[in-house]
């Protein structure tokens, strides 16, 4: 059937072929881990000063992201556009990239994550996973997905603190990551002292102690569950359930033939999870060590050490792109017509590229709009440029945005769910 409609919208072009795939692989649901990681997943209790959850940075409200072009983690109150700096404990920076919204994460399709693909499916490792930090993975994760979070709980910008201002914060300070006295160590005793968590993970592990790898296989569980978004109209177009309107199908057309975009944007959930570089506006203060004076990131350079990956980018997902907003690794385009128009001249974007395209919350830091204004660096980023320039119209810019509109499921964007009541740490729940 999939086959049949592709055929009867796109002729018998190679992208028709591309959506011939099997239905996604998605892993078996238990809801006792589900319903568990929820609460992990909205609780504070996880991050240093026991004031920022996953969902600060990661929320419903935000199409499980934050809504703003480079989020505010440990030092900020409020969420999304309406954070602010704690003037008490005001941040050191922004958080260097955008946050990447976490639809169809479970499928198993998706075996690297973050924008620069650090962390990977390995199956020559014990772990069964790749990462940077220069030591062998922690054994006892289920999954990539599962890896994944304790990146957040380790970084001073997003969950951990800063330098020694809490226990957590102090123990990163020292390299303490993991063993007894870690980093994870401290946070998994945090949870296996409070009796409703305790209880929750005795029906799934029995009575051994909490390890880091069970609170994050139950975020995974959860992450996997609540946000799968494999019903938009788009799929129920594919299975013969649902008709699409002109524009949209003019769109589809364009999506996978003139425009290209399926090159890279291929796939069920339109990516190929590969890294690509497209000039994209750096803003923020980059991806740099504290002791670097610079606010560069070289995307996937950092990761592989190759010069042909400088400026390269993982291509994300576009399932609810429509509502996904800011886009780009540093959420550069505040709007998805913004975003597109980049992809037709990606260097003449770059080099016309103006602050006021990317709002960004709280005060202003030094490094918000900084290398932009360095002519060598904006050059470098033009120069790793891949895309070829391209012209479309304006009707056909309008029915790009039309299709993609298709791929909103609306399920996934409530949340299956939703934001719990109260946590088990008492703490507040931000809603």
């Amino acid at each position: 059937m999939i086959r049949y409609l592709l055929a009867l919208s796109l002729g018998t072009s190679a992208a028709a072929q591309d959506l011939s795939i099997a239905e996604p692989e998605f892993p078996p649901v238990n809801m006792v881990e589900v319903e568990l990681g929820q609460l992990l997943f909205y609780d504070p209790v996880l991050s240093g000063s026991r004031t920022v959850s996953c969902a600060t940075c990661h929320h419903p409200r935000f199409a499980t992201s934050d809504g703003v072009p480079l989020g505010i983690g440990d030092g900020g109150r409020g969420l999304g556009p309406e954070r602010v700096f704690d003037p008490e404990n005001r941040p050191e920076q922004r958080i260097p990239r955008n946050s990447p919204a976490l639809f169809n994460l479970g499928a198993a399709e998706f075996t690297t994550f973050f924008h620069d693909g650090r962390l990977e499916l390995d199956e020559t490792r014990p772990s069964g996973i790749r990462t940077p930090l220069g030591t062998e993975m922690e054994q006892g994760f289920a999954s990539v997905l599962s890896a994944q979070t304790m990146f957040p709980v380790l970084s001073g910008d997003e969950m951990a603190g800063h330098y020694s201002e809490n226990d957590v914060a102090q123990a990163v300070r020292q390299g303490f990551l993991t063993g007894p006295g870690g980093a994870w160590d401290i946070l998994s005793k945090r949870v296996e002292a409070l009796p409703d968590y305790r209880a929750r993970f005795d029906l799934v592990i029995g009575e051994r102690p909490i390890a880091f790898t069970d609170i994050s296989n139950m975020i995974a569980a959860f992450i996997a569950f609540e946000w799968r978004a494999d019903d938009s109209p788009f799929d129920r177009y594919l299975r013969g359930e649902e008709t699409l309107n002109a524009a949209k199908l003019r769109g589809m057309a364009l999506f996978y033939g003139e425009a290209g975009c399926a090159s890279c944007h291929s796939g069920r959930f339109q990516t190929d999870h590969g890294f690509h570089a497209i000039a994209m506006p750096q803003i923020g203060p980059g991806k740099a060590a504290r002791f670097e004076r610079h606010n560069r990131d070289v995307g996937r350079m950092r990761v592989t050490g190759k010069a042909e990956d400088a400026f390269a980018f993982r291509t994300p997902s576009l399932r609810n792109v429509a509502e996904t907003a800011p886009y780009g690794h540093s959420g550069a385009y505040a709007s998805l017509e913004g975003v597109i128009r980049h992809h037709l001249d990606p260097v003449q974007s770059l080099r016309s590229y103006r602050a006021e395209l990317a709002p960004l919350p709280g005060e202003q830091f030094e490094t918000d709009f900084a290398l932009m204004t360095i002519d060598r660096e904006v050059d470098d980023i033009a120069s790793a440029n891949a895309l070829p320039p391209q012209h479309l119209s304006e009707e056909q810019v309008a029915d790009l945005i039309a299709f993609l509109g298709t791929l909103t499921d609306q399920t996934a964007l409530k949340g299956r769910l939703g934001v719990p009541d109260q946590v088990p740490s008492g703490l507040t729940v931000e809603r």
